[in-house]
């Protein structure tokens, strides 16, 4: 028996796959197996510890010291298997590595920076609701408008061309297909993997990019020294990575809210300026994010529980979020509440750098959207698109009835 099967031996054992297709298509009935089994459980069909409850997982989040992001925030552990690809700068990095890339993006995307980008979003966000309206009243929202919008906004303000756009979702679902154990999601993607990289890798160069957009900020930081000129591509390939698909899933999980909430979305347009919280109780609810994983340092104990130096801990994002502990009435979306320390976006150093980003685009679109719609209903049964790490969508097809 290994080391950390012997440990296991003191904690609930648990052999449910969370990567099986039933659960990345319902979770909630293993999150709740989880965190009534006890903070932290044993999953002996990964050998890795998983914390399933709120409190274990937002102190694992806040203590990179002793929960690295280095060895991969994934199951692969970058200490003993290739990655494959380059590590991000900022995920699959920690302190002194992480700090310049962190800083210069946190620059770049800080509230002041995007503020010059408000008019121009919410204008496009004016545009696109009412090109989808003029069209009719029935349509898939998922590609009409929770896709649609942040690939035209987000890769424009990067500096991407207008060519080969189409791909950046793919990409984004390769690659957190990645983060979990080799399936059947991960052999599907394989014959795209090297044409998907080729084609992101391309967009990062200097000469790709358009001078006024975050991507060229990024090179410039590199030109004063901020960062290394071989560091500027992995960052603006961060950029690309993780800032397309995690905030498409986001505003479809605030549609599919709001069309089965139609309470919810009266409130709204009552009171429109609450479109950041609303997006924010949206992704605590649906957590576009469900898992990041974690590879302890030393030897550490979990609500007391030792568990050894190079273990892999599972956090189930989407499960902390959901917790009746920390939250009142926990599966329901409500925007009287205040969502804020939520995980979705995780906490500490590694916290989404662009979720400001993702607020500012939210933001535009359920505005456009709460002046022009009074409610939006379901019109058939949405479909999930399944992910090793990402709770998302393939469909979601709705009515909206117009405002008079």
């Amino acid at each position: 028996m290994s080391a950390t099967a012997e440990q296991a031996a003191a904690v609930p054992v648990c052999d449910a796959d969370p990567f099986s297709p039933p659960v990345l298509e319902q979770p909630e009935e293993l999150h709740h197996m989880l965190r009534t089994a006890g903070p932290v459980v044993y999953l002996s069909r990964y050998d890795v510890h998983a914390l399933a409850r709120y409190e274990e997982v937002h102190a694992v989040l806040v203590d990179w010291q002793r929960f690295e992001s280095g060895a991969g925030v994934g199951l692969a552990d970058f200490r003993h298997e290739e990655p494959w690809r380059p590590p991000s700068l900022l995920l699959e990095a920690d302190p002194p590595r992480h700090d310049a890339p962190r800083r210069v993006l946190r620059e770049i995307l800080a509230p002041p920076a995007l503020r010059r980008l408000r008019e121009t979003w919410h204008a496009a966000a004016e545009e696109t609701v009412d090109s989808v309206l003029s069209s009719g009243t029935e349509f898939d929202a998922f590609t009409a408008l929770a896709s649609a919008f942040p690939l035209r906004v987000f890769p424009d303000a990067v500096g991407l061309g207008p060519d080969g756009r189409e791909n950046l979702l793919p990409y984004g679902n390769m690659a957190f297909n990645a983060f979990g154990p080799v399936n059947e999601l991960v052999k599907a993607d394989a014959h795209r993997v090297a044409g998907l990289s080729a084609w992101v890798n391309a967009q990062c160069v200097r000469e790709a990019l358009a001078e006024d957009g975050f991507g060229a900020r990024i090179w410039a930081a590199a030109d004063r020294g901020d960062l290394t000129h071989a560091q500027a591509p992995l960052v603006v390939r961060s950029l690309l990575t993780a800032g397309v698909d995690t905030t498409v899933h986001g505003l479809a999980a605030c549609l599919y809210a709001f069309a089965t909430h139609p309470e919810q979305w009266q409130r709204l347009r009552e009171r429109p300026e609450s479109a950041r919280a609303a997006f924010d109780e949206a992704v605590r609810w649906q957590s576009p994010v469900q898992t990041f994983f974690r590879t302890t340092t030393t030897d550490v104990t979990i609500a007391g529980t030792v568990i050894p130096e190079g273990t892999k801990i599972l956090m189930l994002l989407g499960a902390a979020n959901r917790d009746p502990a920390r939250w009142n009435d926990p599966d329901r979306f409500d925007l009287t509440r205040d969502p804020s320390g939520h995980v979705g976006f995780g906490m500490g150093i590694h916290q989404c750098v662009g979720q400001h980003v993702a607020r500012l685009e939210a933001e535009a679109l359920l505005t456009a959207l709460a002046h022009r719609v009074d409610r939006i209903e379901l019109t058939g049964t949405p479909r999930r698109h399944p992910n090793n790490t990402l709770r998302s969508w393939a469909s979601l097809p709705v009515r909206v009835h117009p405002a008079v």
